[in-house]
């Protein structure tokens, strides 16, 4: 800013401050600006023009607070009365750096260094003051006749009521966060289910202090017979309201998990949840189920990222189709696909804040997780950690990230010892039971089993074998298993029509079968199987 052109010098005029013989007063400003319009040319007669004014009678009556400074010392040459309020009055001639404690809160001494060497304008907004003041402070460079060294015009507005609105919003907003990622944490399991032939562990970080807490969930849900359900899922939308549908979901998934149905229904039952819970909310999620006896992950998308897998010699699988669209868009048949998970290796669930960036394709993302995971070797708990860590995750991140790694050990030594299967076709009529008796009891033996677990597994294994001859068709299968906490006795057949528990009347000659087994099994249950037909099973807890 040219100080002379806005001090001294307004179109045609003279400095008036001798004619009027004011002593002390400021010269009538005076300056160009250019061309003017053609109206503002030639003075209008009665009406009074702009250099009939002084600088010091406008400046001190401006409710903006400001001083001139001149020299590169920082001389005080004038502070209007609204500087004065705020700040004391100013005896001029002095230096700032004497006499101006606040240009040293508000970090002015640099900023005026600054504009006398650039010739350059500067602004810093919202600077706070010890007494609790907030002030947005400009400060322009000033040239004068009577400035050897040049000066520089300070002008602050004081935003204290603004700064203190800002800071409400914000703490408002902090609170309404907290209040999301509690929520959130509170929906998430609080300790996941370790089952007998998976290793699991899950991380889940919400966004930086500058995002809005999402509806990232997992869970980890033993269904029986070994098998384990793996859910991770992302509702889309922001805060408490994305939080508490995720809750909804996730309660969900459990009760329709508990159905043991296919993946691809229980995505199914899910998608029209979703739509009856939120329409305008629509989420992500992949259900998969870990069968031991089959070494494989059965799984269904509803258009979540796939699901990666690392072989024990560092080669990365990427689960492919089938995958739907997301939850509660409605009108989709949902397919489960398979993927396989051998002895040494390790899969990895994901939500999207793990691998999308800004201006970053997201197939990107997954490609440098595969690269990542190929790498990543230890627990499940480290695999978490370093995959975060590769990619880039940090407290900051402008999105939540949700992460569940699974690891099926390849076991060796004493530990493979604990874990063994047997089966046994059951062939023929009602001979097969015996046989059945007779191959349960010779494994369990094999297995070192107390006779009194013996007995009870013999006794199991004759009451589902005989419901199966009785209600169940060919082809018809035993199989007990062994793990290093639970004896599992399971029985399949090809009638799909699943049993239930009765109580069964004194001159009834059947249907206890299952009331025993409910009586001295841990567990039982049954499930449809995917190629037709159904299994029934029941566990028993070894002792400590």
């Amino acid at each position: 800013m040219n100080f002379t052109r806005w001090s001294a010098r307004l179109p045609g005029t003279q400095r008036r401050a001798a004619s009027r013989g004011t002593e002390g007063s400021v010269p009538a400003a005076r300056g160009e600006y250019g061309p003017q319009p053609d109206h503002l040319a030639d003075p209008v007669p009665g009406v009074p023009a702009l250099e009939d004014f002084t600088v010091r009678e406008i400046v001190g009556r401006l409710p903006g607070l400001i001083a001139l400074v001149y020299g590169p010392e920082h001389r005080i040459a004038y502070v209007n009365e609204a500087y004065a309020t705020a700040f004391g009055p100013r005896t001029p001639g002095l230096t700032v750096a004497d006499t101006c404690p606040e240009a040293e809160e508000l970090g002015l001494l640099p900023l005026l260094d600054q504009v006398l060497r650039s010739g350059k304008p500067r602004t810093v907004k919202s600077r706070r003051t010890q007494d609790g003041g907030s002030y947005t402070v400009t400060c322009l460079p000033v040239e004068s006749p009577h400035l050897a060294d040049g000066g520089v015009l300070v002008h602050a507005a004081d935003v204290t009521d603004h700064a203190e609105a800002a800071e409400r919003l914000r703490a408002s907003e902090r609170r309404h966060r907290e209040t999301a990622v509690t929520l959130q944490r509170s929906l998430l399991p609080q300790e996941l289910e370790q089952p007998d032939d998976l290793r699991i562990a899950a991380t889940y970080q919400p966004g930086g202090t500058d995002a809005a807490v999402g509806g990232d969930w997992y869970d980890v849900i033993t269904l029986g017979a070994g098998r384990t359900a793996l859910v991770i899922g992302d509702v889309m939308g922001r805060g408490v309201r994305a939080a508490a549908v995720m809750g909804q979901l996730r309660t969900a998934v459990r009760a329709y998990a508990r159905l043991d149905l296919p993946p691809h229904e229980v995505l199914q039952l899910l998608d029209g949840l979703a739509a009856e819970i939120d329409a305008s909310q629509i989420a992500t999620c992949v259900y998969a189920v870990h069968d031991p006896n089959e070494g494989r992950l059965v799984y269904a998308s509803a258009g979540h990222l796939p699901i990666l897998v690392r072989d024990e010699d560092g080669t990365v699988r990427r689960a492919e189709d089938p995958t739907g669209p997301p939850l509660g868009t409605g009108g989709w048949l949902h397919t489960s696909g398979t993927i396989a998970l051998p002895p040494g290796s390790t899969a990895v669930l994901y939500t999207d804040g793990l691998v999308e960036r800004r201006r970053e394709d997201i197939d990107e993302g997954v490609l440098a997780l595969e690269r990542a995971l190929s790498g990543a070797t230890g627990t499940p708990q480290v695999v978490c950690d370093r995959l975060l860590r590769a990619l880039g995750v940090t407290a900051e991140h402008d999105d939540d990230v949700a992460v569940l790694v699974l690891q099926h050990p390849a076991r060796k030594g004493p530990d493979a010892e604990l874990f063994h299967n047997a089966a046994l076709e059951l062939l023929g009529g009602v001979e097969a039971a015996p046989r059945a008796r007779a191959f349960a009891s010779g494994v369990l033996a094999s297995w070192r089993f107390p006779v009194e677990l013996r007995d009870l597994g013999v006794l199991a294994t004759s009451e589902l074998v005989a419901n199966s001859l009785q209600h169940g068709t060919p082809p018809m299968r035993l199989r007990l298993r062994r793990t290093d906490r639970r004896l599992i006795i399971e029985v399949t057949d090809g009638d799909d029509h699943l049993p239930r528990r009765r109580r069964a009347e004194t001159e009834d000659e059947a249907g206890r079968g299952i009331s025993i087994i409910a009586t001295i099994a841990s567990s039982w249950g049954s499930r449809r199987t995917p190629g037709g037909g159904k299994a029934v099973w029941c566990e028993f807890a070894l002792p400590d």
